[in-house]
């Protein structure tokens, strides 16, 4: 039985107790073995918990009490045990369990440390490589990355792919935690497809399903014929368990749909946002700053689907420059989804902060000071109600934004969760679209205005920056391909727009220090896989 689990990570306990579920049931529908994925014990990433040996203890322990249920059934999952020789002091190991024992290890070869990954900093590295016999069957088994000798941006120099096929596998089972992105799929299969060619066997691909703060695994588990095709799949984004009979399951099957992705995104969003109110313990009460703009229409749909709508309060906070339109629009879009909200006009608090800073501001000109204070005005009614009534807040921040600095800190920037700081502004429109795809849930006149933040008498987004077509362009081919000006602009970009926009990313960058967690559902996002230097002159 292949079983895609969400475990939390530290939860040793509850974990364990999943896991237990999840053994019985196994044992009852008479499987020979049941399989977890990679770290099922502690969760993944566990980052600097690894450090306290009161947590290795207990990792260790949970093992050895599994370990006891295993009697008549083999259990292979994923886990930490100590490195007793030289090296790093841990391993992330897959332990084989049978008869009540651990009758095998199988540690992680290939250690990833790049984009989101840092498991050089804990664990050393696998220097043995065996098979384990189970029921007659000589089986490999790998940890995730084992499979990916020579599809990163890199080779790495050990083949553990390489190593296995010498000693000739009848069967492969790579248990994994594999972080999930946009163009994840395609890439996953051509990394089956040629460990399964290079073996010339079946493989099992078990990954977790789960969201840990904001980093997504989808889960897209399966078994997968010697011609690489998929014979039984699990779901994506769901927690799940699967029966595998070589006899049954020996036909290629339809396969999930990959190639929409404002689908998987959608999908994908809603399920960080879920996960991160569950495992972080908070009620399901949200609430957000609605303003009649698409990026705050598109997270009270997503945080609606992902809460219920009734959890979910915008509060609309006009100003002296919003539009009657964008109040309109943001009351429509609150009667179609069924949130609750609430309209507190801010002109009080904005009148006030002026009165208060007249001695130092006296008769200078608007500028960007007055229009911050209106962000920050409604950014401390938001945190206040936060306060007041448990309810947590999301960020309607966008990657275009976040990227080119147009947020306000303490103000639009406030909230727990920015569950779009990784989607670009382009992007948002089409997944607005999406929402709409079978009702008009986000009103259409938020899709088609022009983006405005309405902190000055008519104002557009483009005042300020490139239109979002051309900057979204711009971005990822600096953020995500990771292009220099002089590459960019020898694509045929304007150079006074490409310096300009990398300039901007650049200096930006202490204020996405102190962001909120953003959901990662690109190749290099901002809270996770980005590490540039703060202080520097590059």
């Amino acid at each position: 039985m292949l079983c895609q689990t969400d475990p939390i990570v530290g939860d040793i306990e509850g974990n364990k107790t999943k896991i237990l579920a999840d053994i019985n049931q196994a044992r009852n529908e008479n499987c020979d073995f049941v399989i977890f994925p990679e770290l099922s014990i502690c969760g993944y990433p566990p980052d600097d918990l690894l450090d306290y040996s009161s947590f290795v203890d207990r990792c260790e322990n949970a093992i050895n009490e599994i370990a006891l249920q295993s009697k008549g059934i083999t259990i292979i999952i994923g886990g930490i045990e100590r490195n007793k020789g030289v090296g790093r002091k841990l391993f992330n190991t897959a332990f084989i369990l049978q008869n009540g024992l651990i009758i095998e290890r199988i540690h992680k070869t290939l250690l990833p440390t790049y984009d989101i990954f840092t498991e050089h900093r804990y664990f050393e590295a696998n220097a043995e490589f065996k098979l384990i016999s189970i029921n007659g069957l000589q089986i490999a088994v790998s940890i995730c990355e084992d499979l990916w000798d020579r599809h990163n941006s890199f080779e790495y120099i050990q083949s553990p792919v390489n190593q296995l096929a010498k000693l000739k596998p009848d069967l492969h089972i790579n248990i994994c935690a594999s972080p999930f992105h946009l163009t994840k799929f395609k890439k996953r299969q051509e990394v089956i497809e040629d460990c399964v060619a290079r073996q010339d066997c079946p493989l099992i691909y078990l990954n977790q399903s789960a969201a840990h703060t904001g980093i997504l695994f989808d889960g897209d588990s399966g078994v997968y014929n010697k011609q690489a095709q998929k014979v039984l799949d699990l779901p994506l984004f769901q927690e799940a368990t699967a029966i595998y009979d070589d006899a049954v399951h020996n036909v290629p099957i339809q396969d999930h749909d990959y190639d929409d992705d404002m689908a998987i995104l959608y999908q994908a969003l809603v399920f960080g946002i879920r996960s991160y109110f569950e495992k972080m313990g908070f009620a399901k009460k949200a609430l957000l700053g609605s303003s009649g703009g698409i990026d705050s229409a598109v997270i009270q749909a997503l945080g609606s689907a992902a809460l219920g709508a009734e959890n979910v309060l915008a509060v609309l906070m006009p100003s002296e420059f919003s539009s009657d339109g964008s109040i309109t629009d943001a009351e429509k879009l609150s009667k179609i989804l069924g949130n609750p909200y609430e309209i507190l006009p801010i002109k009080n608090a904005y009148d006030s902060i002026l009165n208060i800073v007249q001695p130092i501001f006296k008769d200078t000109p608007f500028s960007v000071a007055e229009e911050n204070i209106q962000a920050r005005s409604r950014g401390l009614i938001l945190m206040a109600i936060s306060n007041k009534t448990g309810r947590f807040l999301l960020n309607t921040s966008n990657k275009s934004e976040m990227a080119v600095g147009y947020t306000t800190l303490y103000g639009d920037m406030c909230g727990g969760l920015c569950a779009i700081g990784d989607v670009y502004k382009t992007q948002l429109y089409e997944l607005a679209k999406y929402i709409n795809r079978n009702e008009e849930i986000i009103p259409w006149s938020i899709i088609n205005k022009a983006p405005s933040a309405e902190l000055r008498p008519d104002q557009k987004d483009s005042d300020s920056l490139p239109e979002y077509n051309l900057l979204d362009q711009i971005l990822e081919l600096y953020i995500e391909d990771q292009l220099g000006k002089e590459e960019i602009i020898q694509l045929g970009y304007d150079s006074q727009i490409v310096n300009r926009v990398v300039d901007l990313v650049n200096r930006n960058d202490f204020k996405r220090w102190q962001a909120a967690p953003v959901i990662k559902v690109s190749t290099k996002d901002f809270s996770y896989g980005r590490k540039m230097p703060l202080v520097a002159k590059h």
